[in-house]
């Protein structure tokens, strides 16, 4: 399963181009832009798989780093201030990971 699969492959290019610059990154406003916040329950948690590289249950800190590129191979990674900010709006329990019942929830939110 990929990321278009999913989600529209114009509503990704959109809201990959409206933070295409450095530290711009608002999570909110990206899941709302690429159709992430109308979505299922259990399309969200598809998502999640897909961004869980490793496929540990979590997303943790390097592969939020890189979570646009989840979206589009070719898209920028995040800077180390905007991986912490998303980090700090995710982890609710404060493990430093963010798991898939954090992650809809910072969906649900945005």
């Amino acid at each position: 399963m990929s990321m278009t699969d999913l989600l529209s492959v114009e509503d990704i290019k959109k809201a990959l181009g409206a933070f295409a610059a450095a530290d711009s990154f608002d999570h909110r406003k990206f899941f709302q832009m690429v159709g992430l916040k109308k979505k299922s329950a259990d399309e969200v948690k598809k998502v999640f798989q897909i961004l869980d590289k490793d496929k540990s249950g979590f997303i943790e800190e390097d592969e939020l780093g890189s979570i646009l590129k989840g979206f589009a191979a070719d898209a920028r990674d995040l800077s180390a201030t905007e991986t912490k900010t998303l980090l700090a709006a995710g982890d609710k329990d404060g493990d430093g990971k963010i798991g898939i019942d954090e992650f809809s929830t910072l969906v649900a939110e945005s």
